[in-house]
């Protein structure tokens, strides 16, 4: 379980979560929406142990998190993977696409040329697309290798926030499937962040909502999605 409990964050002297608590079970897509500004995004960062609460606890499968961002225990870092909404704010740009795959195989040590190459073929690019830059791919392209990128080191917990808002249809479907079936077959959890009703009607097991900017206590709280 990836457990954050009564979790607040400020940015100077706005509360942007206020005391927010929230569980993403294994082998479960929970759904998280509402308005822009409502600290989704943050929760998620949170979640990611890239970025330090105020206040509050974060647990990865029954272990306090006590460091934050590098400090944070590499065996919990390597538990939770997160996708972002825009690909190219999340790369390097000189790096060609088969480089940013494998990131995390170089930080770890391990370089992995055949890891790589299935999980491009996994997430859809074709061999001549690794050999490109981010600035010569379209945005569904960069995305995709961002998939791999977070898939690479076999995550416990995927949060996906808003991967799909800049793509064309048939991408998010596809890589709607991709994430899919890494849970099933790994049991991972699955956080889907994004403004998409439909998608989330569609994609997620239970849903769960942050109403506004310092959410109350008991948002989000997971419910089922309606039918």
């Amino acid at each position: 379980m990836l457990r954050a409990h009564e979790i607040t964050v400020r940015y100077g002297r706005r509360t942007v979560l206020d005391r927010v608590s929230f569980d993403l079970p294994p082998g479960e897509v929970v759904g998280l929406g509402g308005p822009s500004g409502c600290g989704k995004s943050t929760l998620a960062r949170v979640l990611a142990m890239m970025l330090r609460p105020a206040g509050g606890a974060l647990s990865v499968d029954g272990t306090q998190v006590r460091g934050w961002r590098q400090r944070a225990p590499r065996e919990l870092r390597t538990r939770v993977a997160l996708l972002y909404q825009q690909p190219r704010l999340a790369v390097d740009p000189k790096l060609r696409l088969r480089e940013i795959i494998a990131e995390p195989l170089a930080a770890m040590g391990r370089p992995d040329e055949a890891r790589v190459s299935a999980l491009a073929a996994e997430v859809g690019l074709t061999r001549d697309l690794l050999t490109r830059r981010p600035h010569e791919v379209s945005d569904g392209q960069l995305q995709r290798a961002c998939l791999a990128r977070a898939l690479t080191l076999d995550p416990g917990y995927l949060i996906c926030d808003e991967m799909t808002t800049m793509l064309d249809a048939s991408t998010q479907a596809y890589l709607v499937a991709v994430v899919n079936a890494y849970r099933d077959r790994t049991g991972a959890g699955v956080l889907a962040i994004s403004h998409d009703e439909v998608l989330l009607d569609r994609w997620a097991d239970s849903r769960a909502e942050l109403t506004g900017a310092g959410s109350p206590p008991g948002t989000p709280s997971p419910s089922p999605a309606p039918l």
